[in-house]
């Protein structure tokens, strides 16, 4: 695992405190311009060897704050079938109860040969992670990944069962075992009770039961198109009369929805991620994943409007599903978790669901055949719910209003050689509450795109040629006026190449990759770039 650097400017990219700045550095103050880290030298090869530099994203850290902490180790195992590990999580005597930050951190490391897996944590029912695993070297490799769970302290404070499962195959072609560490650490301290809810539910059998006295409900959904065949690779399905592997009905439009009672409740654009297998090309991953691929963060949606239904003590039917998926075929996976506030005021939070406004859907996935095949895709969708809830510090009314759409045009020839998709994703949201205070608004304007290309040329070479983008505008307002803004930018970029149909020592694969990382707002900025050449880090440049 030897990790080369041939030039390196990193001199502390770092990340600026503030709340919207989840991921900063504890020590970070004010933003400044690094300097030059200096030089350092190494010879880049003539294409990619048996050993190159371990896996590593251009994302900040979590922050750490400073002082005493705590530490669990939650799940220790290798993986090497699809058998979960399970074992039982029991917080340190001497640990507290209260916690300004909780981190998970997972280490692993693999060699030889093995695909990428997909694989998830439990504590107490709760999915607390959801991660997928980069392909190894014939060295061997070695990983970290952390995430800010505090969100999950209801649960870190009592005794559970874990489970844990990274679904592996090991014979004698596919060797790499799968080796790894997850911990929990704890930081003491007073949490922030705007982003921290007093429950973290579960449901059981698409049923869910509130506590009576809930003001504020966000349900979680983990989605991701995987496990192997098409929906792997949603992104890139056509209608079923044109002649492309992949095929769907209605073609590549996907929407994560959440239903309470049969009625729809949230609508969402599922992130495409490509995981470390994927375009056909993995030396496009081996050091630099795309965005997400390590660290699969769950989509958000804000209940609130439905707390007057749901806090009836009774159970209630809470679904999820996936718009676009053909009938009957597997692929999708969507554990929820529910995320509840309370009133310790009121034993009973009563309210009403007022304004339910659902526009039409539209999926439009228009074939045109010829030399060059294509699909145009246009998709769609509105959202538009409201309700109120009566708490001991008055009437709160919750506003929330969604809008998704999505273009896509997918070019192919016979052989899908060329194969070139280009495509865009927005999923905007406002959240406006009313009552306890001034009116506030918190708008997210969510952007993902895909461009990209992969042909095979002379001597059966396979080029791969690829941007994926990341994008996030995020403002809060009081009373009209702005009060907080962040601005996500990250993006991915590589050109790769390599030899198919010969034993892997001589694909001769050439590529480089990198990624930008960058992060600004009223908090401050971060700003990391990363290059990669034949599997050696080349830069590692950070500063705003």
């Amino acid at each position: 695992m030897k990790r080369r650097i041939v030039m390196s400017m990193l001199a502390g990219a770092t990340l600026l405190a503030g709340t919207l700045f989840g991921a900063a550095p504890a020590q970070s103050a004010a933003p400044t311009r690094p300097a030059d880290a200096g030089t350092q030298s190494a010879e880049i090869p003539a294409e990619f060897g048996t050993d190159w530099h371990d896996p590593i994203t251009a994302a900040p850290p979590v922050a750490r704050p400073s002082g005493r902490s705590c530490q669990v180790t939650v799940a220790e195992a290798q993986f090497r079938d699809f058998t979960p590990y399970t074992g039982t999580y029991t917080l340190p005597e001497g640990c507290g109860d209260r916690w300004s930050k909780v981190v998970l951190r997972l280490q692993g490391s693999v060699k030889g040969r093995q695909f990428d897996r997909l694989g998830y944590l439990h504590i107490g029912g709760v999915e607390v992670f959801r991660t997928s695993t980069p392909q190894p070297s014939p060295d061997g490799i070695e990983w970290s990944v952390e995430k800010d769970v505090t969100r999950y302290s209801d649960t870190f404070r009592g005794s559970h069962d874990v489970e844990m499962l990274i679904g592996n195959v090991v014979d004698d072609m596919y060797t790499g075992i799968i080796d790894v560490k997850v911990t929990l650490t704890f930081y003491p301290g007073a949490p922030n009770a705007e982003s921290v809810p007093d429950r973290v539910l579960t449901p059981k059998d698409d049923t869910l039961t509130t506590p009576r006295n809930s003001e504020r409900i966000v349900a979680e959904v983990y989605a991701t198109g995987s496990g192997g065949g098409c929906e792997e690779y949603w992104y890139l399905t056509v209608p079923s009369k044109a002649p492309y592997s992949c095929q769907a009905d209605g073609g590549p439009y996907r929407e994560v929805q959440i239903k309470v009672d049969g009625q729809l409740a949230g609508i969402a654009a599922p992130f495409p991620t490509v995981w470390t297998g994927g375009w056909s090309n993995p030396f496009l991953w081996y050091v630099v994943p795309g965005p997400r691929a390590f660290d699969v963060k769950p989509i958000e949606y804000d209940l609130t409007p439905f707390a007057g239904i749901l806090n009836d003590g009774r159970p209630h039917r809470l679904e999820v599903g996936v718009v676009g998926v053909p009938e009957g075929q597997p692929g999708w996976s969507t554990p929820v978790n529910v995320l509840v506030w309370q009133d310790p005021q009121s034993a009973h939070v009563t309210g009403r669901l007022t304004t339910h406004r659902s526009s039409d859907l539209v999926n439009s996935s228009t074939y045109t055949p010829g030399s060059e095949h294509r699909v145009d895709t246009e998709g769609g969708h509105r959202l538009t719910v409201a309700g109120y809830v009566d708490t001991s510090h008055g009437r709160v009314t919750t506003t929330v209003r969604r809008s998704l759409a999505n273009t896509s045009v997918h070019r192919w020839a016979d052989g899908e050689n060329p194969d070139a998709l280009k495509t865009t994703w927005t999923d905007d949201e406002s959240v406006t509450v009313e009552g306890r205070g001034p009116e506030r608004t918190a708008r997210t304007h969510r952007t993902y795109t895909t461009d990209g290309t992969t042909t095979i040329g002379a001597g059966d070479r396979l080029r791969t040629v690829l941007t994926l983008g990341d994008r996030a505008v995020i403002t809060e307002t009081s009373r009209g006026r702005r009060t907080a803004w962040t601005r996500l930018d990250d993006t991915y970029t590589g050109d790769a190449t390599y030899t198919v149909n010969v034993p892997r020592d001589q694909r001769h694969a050439v590529g480089t990759t990198g990624e930008r990382y960058r992060l600004r707002g009223s908090g401050g900025c971060y700003d990391r770039s990363l290059t990669v050449v034949q599997g050696v880090l080349t830069e590692d440049r950070g500063g705003c």
